[in-house]
């Protein structure tokens, strides 16, 4: 018998190199590339092999759909990534795909049909490792996307739209969905729309994404398997956690403009170094997140020094501000502080700043009910229910303004992600199969209570 979840394991290592990645030495598959292409035309195959209905929408999220008991029912919403940062590790989002796709493939096998479709969803940009913010394409699905969050352009001044409209993944090759052969198609609304997927491709770019809303009402919930990335559920000896809410965050752009001149000439009690001020201002997020206390992270991740020569005193800096907390008052407040120090410091030391807004994604609770389930469903498979907080953003927390969402975190090990020494087991990934498993079972028998 095929375990699910070591077959989830390998298919996440299967799409951790080229052609699924954009760099040869490294996993690194950014939004619309041919590495992202590549991904949906593999996991487009993997999705019709497990009897299910393949469609491509106008933000490019792959869903793959497994019809219930009566045709255009609703659906329970299964889903992840399949972006990665660079230099990333394998299971990060792409697990949450694999194992919604073996849940779909032990229903096919048995010739079982709920009450409720299932939609497997592989989003295509969460880590917003090519545009200047994230969560594009969940953001489209569930309605939140507003059009001017679109006028965005990556480091090579491509725009979203156009990186949109010559996106086009090659169809995969045959697939089972319900009697019929199923083909990647391309459509403005999901399947449940009711029309056929004949009809003619979508509008590109900007109205494709806003058309990718799903109707109000046509998801019953929203499910999301994913590593921790943290160290907690190994340190404790567990294989599950139950994830009771996701972290609010707030994501900032800044530039701090001096003026460039000559190392050797200008005195430095004259200069106007933008990087100097940018290194205190770093050090400055670092004190006042510690300061916060509890869950209050803050990160600088990137920064760009212009113009970038050696014998050249810095005389722009761009870089980013991440901050995040479960408490939104604190991360608030923390954000505040922060904002207050960059401009105290630009005033003293002559230099002239900009700060943008990027970001800010709310604190997301998952459903009460969805919990007691998935902590029931947890429970049978013979592990603790570990309940906690998940300080890392995922698409759960956008899509809980579409529908209820309930998260299953699995342990990875030493609590390490975002890195290529990412590493989950076959065994634990199996032990959430099995929860996931159960937790559908008991959503079918509950549903319409």
């Amino acid at each position: 018998m095929v375990n699910g979840g070591a077959r989830a394991v390998a298919r996440c290592d299967e799409l951790g190199v080229a052609p699924y990645s954009d760099a040869p030495d490294m996993l690194f598959r950014a939004f619309l590339t041919p590495a992202h292409a590549a991904s949906l035309e593999r996991i487009a195959q993997w999705m019709g092999e497990a009897g299910m209905h393949v469609e491509l929408d106008g933000a490019a999220n792959l869903i793959g759909r497994y019809e219930g008991l009566e045709a255009d029912a609703r659906a329970l919403l299964i889903g992840s990534h399949i972006d990665s940062v660079r230099d990333a590790g394998r299971y990060d989002g792409p697990l949450g795909i694999t194992l919604g796709i073996e849940c779909v493939a032990s229903l096919h096998a048995a010739g079982r049909r709920l009450p409720f479709a299932i939609e497997v969803i592989a989003f295509g940009d969460e880590e917003g490792s090519r545009f200047p913010a994230s969560m594009f394409c969940s953001r489209a699905i569930a309605g939140t996307l507003d059009a001017g969050a679109l006028d965005v352009a990556d480091r090579d001044g491509i725009l979203l739209d156009e990186a949109r409209a010559t996106f086009a993944p090659s169809p995969p090759l045959g697939g089972e969905g319900r009697g019929e052969g199923a083909v990647l198609e391309t459509s403005t609304r999901s399947i449940s729309g009711g029309f056929p997927l004949s009809q003619p491709s979508p509008p590109k770019g900007g109205e494709g994404f806003l058309a990718a809303a799903k109707r109000a009402g046509s998801a019953i919930a929203f499910l999301e398997a994913h590593i921790e990335q943290g160290p907690l559920l190994e340190a404790e000896g567990l294989a599950l956690g139950l994830v009771t809410g996701i972290a609010a965050q707030l994501r900032f752009q800044v530039m701090i403009e001096g003026r460039a001149g000559h190392a050797g000439t200008n005195a430095m009690h004259l200069r106007r170094d933008a990087l100097a001020g940018a290194a205190e201002a770093v050090l400055a997020v670092e004190r006042i997140a510690r300061e916060g206390g509890g869950d209050l992270v803050a990160t600088v991740g990137r920064m760009a020094v212009g113009p970038g020569a050696v014998n050249v005193v810095p005389g722009r800096v761009d870089f980013s501000i991440d901050v995040r907390s479960g408490d939104e008052a604190a991360r608030n407040e923390a954000a505040e502080k922060i904002l207050d120090e960059i401009a105290d410091l630009s005033d003293r030391r002559g230099l002239d700043f900009n700060i943008e807004r990027v970001q800010d994604l709310p604190a997301s609770p998952c459903d009460p009910k969805l919990m007691d389930l998935l902590g029931e469903a947890i429970a049978e498979t013979g592990h603790p229910v570990r309940r906690l907080v998940s300080g890392a953003g995922h698409d759960a927390m956008v899509m809980s303004a579409l529908c209820p969402t309930a998260m299953l975190f699995i342990r990875c090990k030493d609590g390490i992600s975002h890195n290529p020494a990412e590493s989950v087991t076959g065994e634990d990934a199996d032990a959430a199969l099995k929860a996931m498993r159960s937790f559908i079972d008991k959503l079918g028998e509950s549903y319409g209570d």
